[in-house]
């Protein structure tokens, strides 16, 4: 079966998180996150150097869901199980349904930071994607500068491709940055 018709679970579940695809009303726990973390999420993507109503911010969370219907991109939302506290987003990006490959991509509320999190939404997210797609390939990109990026799939095993060079903008849209390609790949 083509793996892009295959109905997606209603959540993804790891120890302490469960991820769910994102929903209409979503908005404002995604604000409050943005919101609370705008220095740290403004260094790595362009989003936060955007200031969004909740208006913005739901109308963004409805059309990505219309792109989660179609399997263009699949956005995610991370809950943290025992209180479902909103912990931040992630995804699979830049699918080829072909091969199939996906790019996992992350954010975090600071204020849940360095908990380990992130790391283990990446972690079921990885697995997900060999396991229920079943992906040949899953990558993670991030800026070479950002280490705390850097860490998570360097912990979960992820092979260093390379580091594009003059790849993408900064953030801001003022400099050109690299990207750093991790992947992991599941041999026939």
């Amino acid at each position: 079966m083509n793996p892009m018709l295959l109905d997606f679970p209603e959540r993804i579940e790891s120890e302490r998180l469960y991820i769910r695809p994102c929903q209409a009303g979503d908005g404002q726990n995604v604000l409050e996150a943005i919101q609370a973390s705008k220095n740290e999420l403004s260094q790595w993507l362009p989003f936060a150097h955007k200031t969004m109503s909740l208006e913005e911010i739901e109308e963004g969370i409805r059309k990505s869901y219309a792109r989660f219907i179609l399997r263009e991109d699949i956005r995610l939302h991370i809950y943290r199980k025992k209180d479902d506290q909103f912990i931040g987003s992630a995804g699979l990006h830049r699918m080829d349904w072909d091969i199939p490959k996906f790019e996992i991509g992350y954010w975090v509320d600071t204020r849940f930071a360095k908990k380990g999190y992130i790391t283990e939404a990446a972690a079921a997210l990885t697995q997900f994607a060999f396991e229920f797609y079943g992906a040949k390939r899953v990558e993670i990109r991030c800026d070479p500068e950002n280490t705390a990026s850097r860490r998570i799939p360097e912990k979960l095993g992820f092979h260093l491709d390379g580091i594009m060079r003059n790849h993408s903008l900064s953030a801001d849209g003022t400099r050109l940055r690299g990207t750093c390609v991790y992947s992991k790949i599941k041999n026939q």
